[in-house]
């Protein structure tokens, strides 16, 4: 059954992403962003009056006590997601934390069972799943029409120093494996509806400073047979971000984001996909739809737990070859 009832919701997080979910949430009928969070008062007061919430806080601690929130939606550092994803369920609140979900395999199997234990919607930011270019796809897939041979993928950045998107020095470090690595990981087995039976990983140097691999390569092989090859680095003085290609039976696709090209860098028109070529949008939508109607939503923690099983599998492979 629906519930009409306004979604209150409160947003941890004053950063880039933090700043997307809040352009989300505005478009979402029937949702009222009623507090921010941010790493000091002063922050959080800042980012509520830019984007309209109504007040600013210094701690999740205050929003998870206040009556007028019903669920949290975590855009914070990596290294708290695990604990303040444990903080909201025990609090009583829905929550959709950021990729990754957490950052060990132990802290996400915590987290589950928190989720399992309380029975509230509890969803990990695997936006991969929501972009309108990976659904333009995955409806293909489903329709009988198109077989993923192998996804062909390249996750790129060039940080060489330890700042966030918008060029300010972060607290915490970034890590290819259990971040960016994720979004594929999750994705090939959610595509190719088909678990992942195979994974290989090998990685370049440590950073002397940030004291993590700057570039990695990653084979998966899912059940059905399709392949998956990942490249990911910090390294990369050029175009930025994660680019797909789907190669398939019956086609070939390039999806960058929220856009999507043939084989051929034809333009796909994904604008009917759904409500919204955002997918951050989607996947708040999604979010909220979930709590109003009492269900598990698309990326729940539990249907994402396996993504974080391989990734552990990886870590321990790139231990030993250490």
């Amino acid at each position: 059954m629906t519930d009409d009832r306004t979604v209150r919701i409160a947003l941890a997080g004053g950063g880039a992403f933090g700043a997307k979910h809040a352009a989300a949430l505005r478009r979402i009928k029937g949702v009222e962003v009623t507090a921010a969070v941010s790493s000091t008062l002063d922050r959080a007061r800042a980012f509520a009056a830019e984007h309209g919430i109504g007040r600013g806080v210094a701690t999740l601690d205050e929003a998870l006590a206040m009556d007028d929130v019903d669920a949290v939606v975590l855009a914070t550092p990596t290294p708290m997601h695990a604990a303040q994803t444990l903080a909201c369920l025990e609090a009583g609140k829905h929550v959709q934390v950021e990729i990754p979900l957490a950052a060990s395999l132990a802290d996400a199997e915590e987290c589950l069972a928190a989720q399992r234990r309380t029975g509230l919607v509890a969803m990990a930011g695997h936006t991969r799943r929501f972009n309108p270019s990976h659904q333009w796809v995955r409806r293909r897939i489903r329709a009988g029409e198109f077989r993923i041979q192998q996804m062909d993928v390249q996750t790129y950045f060039f940080r060489r120093t330890n700042l966030n998107a918008l060029g300010q020095q972060r607290s915490w470090t970034d890590h290819l494996l259990w971040h960016h690595a994720a979004h594929t990981v999750d994705l090939f087995a959610y595509q190719t509806g088909s678990p992942i039976v195979r994974a290989n990983a090998i990685q370049g140097p440590v950073h002397p400073d940030l004291g993590i691999a700057m570039d990695m390569s990653i084979q998966l092989r899912a059940e059905n047979g399709a392949i998956c090859t990942l490249s990911l680095s910090f390294n990369n003085d050029g175009p930025l971000g994660t680019f797909f290609r789907y190669i398939g039976d019956t086609g070939t696709y390039l999806a960058r984001y929220d856009d999507l090209f043939t084989g051929k860098d034809e333009p796909i028109d994904v604008s009917g996909v759904d409500v919204s070529t955002d997918g951050i949008e989607l996947q708040d939508r999604e979010f909220v739809a979930a709590i109003r109607e009492g269900r598990e939503p698309d990326s729940s923690i539990a249907q994402v737990m396996s993504c974080y099983r391989t990734l552990a599998a990886l870590e321990a492979q790139l231990d030993a070859g250490a």
